[in-house]
């Protein structure tokens, strides 16, 4: 019969076997969604593109007039939007962009601004609740694979506030997918948007008959650009972070082999220490027997 730390460690190695299945079929899953997740980013980039062009030509032709989200205004309260995940087990894919907006918070809290949270994902706002932060919205169950209308909400939202000066600009933190193994948690200053300047590469001016004025053409373009830009923000959140739990998961079943390794081993030794045991138990009592 096995003593009570050789069935210990067997117990072991199969709630560890256990687990390297789960994270083996984790890293499976993840693995198989980052291709739709890059592909998608991928396709947004070229609409976003375009509507930057049509937002230079009808800028330059409107004769640089103003509008309510171009306007540069003293800051008071600023607008933090934070996009994190709905779910966990992705590493330091989270935590890295959380303590980089913390950190940003306490910066423009220090400067004597009042600051106005804005979360996506469960992850983020769980995190700033808990440490007493005052969650202005948070947009929940969108991070696995948005949609446009994901976008529009939160581009409403911050637009909305913006347009009533609750908050003076917005920055948001985010995690740039650039491939499978790098991702970057990074800040974006969305909202006052900054005009496209003429680069080395555009276009010649092109000259358009406008129906109803530049102006108002502009009007709708400029919270379109909103909208496509947190559209971008959330496809690459979404590809960074299955990315992220891909190589987390990787890892996890890596761990759980070697681990089972170790105790596969530990047992084979206790056993062979147990049978040992019973050997020298059975020829002591033989010799006595030989001897009386």
């Amino acid at each position: 019969m096995a003593s009570a730390g050789l069935r210990l460690t067997r117990r072991r190695i199969k709630s560890v076997r256990s687990t390297k299945k789960i994270t083996r079929a984790m890293e499976l899953i993840a693995a198989s969604r980052i291709v739709g997740a890059q592909q998608r980013v991928e396709a947004s980039k070229p609409y976003v593109a375009r509507l930057v062009d049509v937002i230079r030509n009808v800028g330059r032709a409107a004769g640089g007039a103003s509008h309510m989200l171009l306007d540069r205004r003293p800051v008071t309260t600023a607008g933090i939007v934070v996009v994190s995940s709905d779910r966990g087990l992705a590493g330091a894919y989270n935590s890295t962009v959380i303590r980089l907006a913390e950190r940003r918070v306490i910066e423009l809290r220090g400067q004597g601004i009042e600051v106005r949270l804005y979360v996506v994902g469960k992850k983020a706002n769980t995190y700033f609740r808990f440490r007493g932060y005052h969650v202005e919205r948070s947009f929940v169950g969108m991070t696995d694979a948005p949609s446009y209308s994901d976008a529009r909400a939160i581009a409403n939202s911050i637009m909305e506030a913006y347009a009533v000066s609750e908050v003076d600009m917005v920055e948001v933190f985010y995690t740039r997918y650039r491939s499978a193994l790098v991702q970057e948690a990074i800040k974006l200053e969305l909202l006052p948007i900054v005009p496209p300047e003429d680069g080395e590469d555009t276009v010649g001016t092109v000259s358009y008959s406008y129906e109803p004025s530049p102006s108002e053409i502009l009007d709708r373009l400029l919270p379109r650009y909103v909208e496509a830009a947190a559209f971008g923000m959330l496809l690459d959140s979404s590809a960074s972070e299955h990315a992220s739990r891909q190589r987390a998961m990787k890892a996890a079943t890596e761990n759980a082999e070697e681990l089972i390794k170790v105790l596969s081993r530990m047992a084979n030794q206790a056993r062979q220490a147990e049978i040992t045991t019973e050997i020298s138990e059975i020829v002591g009592g033989a010799e006595a027997l030989r001897e009386g």
